[in-house]
Order: C-alpha cells, then sequence, then structure tokens
C-alpha cells in the first residue's frame, strides 16, 4: 500500500511538471499542446460534466497516477520497474498514439501540427523521465 501512494505522488508531480512543460512552450509559442493534456470533449459523460476546467484537471491527474501504478507493476512482472527505457519507449509510444485525439476536438491543435506533436513527445518522454528517476529514489532505494 505504501508504495501506491508514492507512486500516485509520483503520477502527481510528473503531471505537474508535463503540464508546467507544455504551458511554457504555450506561453512562449502560442501553440496549443497543453490544451490536448487536459481536453475531455471526446470522452462521453465526462464531456458534460462541469465545472469544465476542474473535470479536465481531475481527468489529467487520474491519469497521470493510474498510468504510473498500472506502469510499474506491469515492468515488475519483467523486473524492469526500475530501469529508464521501458519508461521513455511506453510514455513516448503512447503519448504517440494519442495525439491523433486532437482532431476530435476544436480546442486542441490541428492533427498536422507538428510541432504540436514535436512539443507534446518532449514533454512526455520529460514525464517518463522524471517517473523513472522519482521511482528509483523513492521506492528502489527503500527496497534495498
Amino acid at each position: 500500500m505504501k508504495n501506491i501512494v508514492k507512486l500516485a505522488v509520483i503520477g502527481i508531480i510528473a503531471g505537474i511538471i508535463l503540464a508546467l512543460f507544455l504551458k511554457i512552450i504555450q506561453s512562449l509559442t502560442n501553440n496549443q499542446a497543453y490544451n490536448l493534456l487536459f481536453n475531455t470533449d471526446y470522452i462521453p459523460f465526462l464531456n458534460e460534466l462541469y465545472p469544465k476546467y476542474l473535470v479536465e484537471v481531475l481527468f489529467h491527474f487520474i491519469t497521470c497516477i493510474m498510468s504510473v501504478i498500472v506502469l510499474f507493476y506491469l515492468l515488475k512482472l519483467f523486473n524492469l520497474q526500475f530501469k529508464l527505457m521501458p519508461y521513455v519507449l511506453i510514455y513516448t509510444a503512447g503519448s504517440s498514439i494519442l495525439f491523433p485525439l486532437t482532431a476530435l476536438s476544436e480546442r486542441t491543435p490541428d492533427l498536422s501540427d507538428y510541432s504540436a506533436w514535436i512539443y507534446w513527445i518532449i514533454g512526455h518522454m520529460i514525464y517518463s523521465v522524471i517517473v523513472a528517476i522519482m521511482i528509483n529514489k523513492w521506492i528502489k532505494m527503500e527496497e534495498l
């Protein structure tokens, strides 16, 4: 149970850093990749809840928390939970696959916005490195 709480905190911290990175990119370039991070326009039921901003923020952080917990335990099955590359590869590939969701909303970048895609990928690479480093610092060190 202790590890699940730590993993949840790791998901929140990494999610904050991902959001800050994309918000800085938006502020500097006016690129809208940040909007995709919180977008629920394409999710039935969630897209009808209000206040919309709160629902979208909760969606982002629940996704961050669940992805960290699930991926950690999946990687643990293969004794890879403390390796950097599985996190980088899986989060980068996963975010790449999710980017086309941008076509389902008017508030997100165009599907053909390659700079948004690059920012999106870089942000998720940063997220994955932070997740892996924190898991190694907070969970692996305790198990040694």
